[in-house]
């Protein structure tokens, strides 16, 4: 499992990631947190090819993206083939915001297609009052994708929580 934060991050270990990372690792899983490269920005031209390159995201192996992160698990998807991709509150569009202009995210046409076609497995998680993303994000990439979806109540951007109990149940029930 290979997490991607979002934009902004000082360090990967924000918020539930830590606990992620120890639940996963109890389990038997193999993991991959550290922090990304141009962490605050989270620029394409830096993130996708430190995936690629530096950590050797492949067929075996599943990202779990968040915000900016799971923009960046989507884009990946395109190019390259991997088991699966977990998108916590993503985005298809920069919502008009400065930093994620800058990111290079939304400069070109999405490949819905290719994203589906190079994994076995997508799941989709969001909040029912994110602050930051409009629920009609998240709608439109359920209908693009076709993902397993798990709408949480209360559970804005997923900042506050120190742990993740959806994500972790997914992920023990699907790999």
């Amino acid at each position: 499992f290979v997490y991607v934060h979002g934009n902004g991050a000082m360090h990967w270990s924000f918020g539930w990631a830590a606990w992620l990372k120890e639940q996963l690792e109890i389990k038997g899983y193999e993991t991959f947190f550290e922090t990304m490269p141009d962490s605050i920005i989270a620029r394409s031209e830096y993130w996708l090819p430190f995936l690629k390159e530096h950590v050797e995201v492949g067929e075996n192996d599943v990202i779990i993206g968040w915000s900016s992160g799971a923009v960046a698990a989507m884009r990946y998807a395109e190019e390259n083939k991997i088991l699966g991709s977990v998108l916590i509150s993503p985005c298809y569009t920069d919502l008009d915001d400065e930093l994620e202009k800058q990111s290079g995210y939304y400069d070109k046409p999405w490949q819905w297609e290719k994203i589906t076609s190079n994994q076995n497995k997508i799941a989709l998680i969001w909040g029912d009052d994110d602050p930051y993303i409009p629920q009609t994000e998240f709608n439109f990439i359920a209908e693009q994708l076709r993902p397993d979806t798990i709408k949480v109540k209360g559970g804005k951007h997923f900042i506050e929580q120190v742990t993740f109990l959806p994500l972790l149940e997914y992920i023990e029930n699907t790999y």
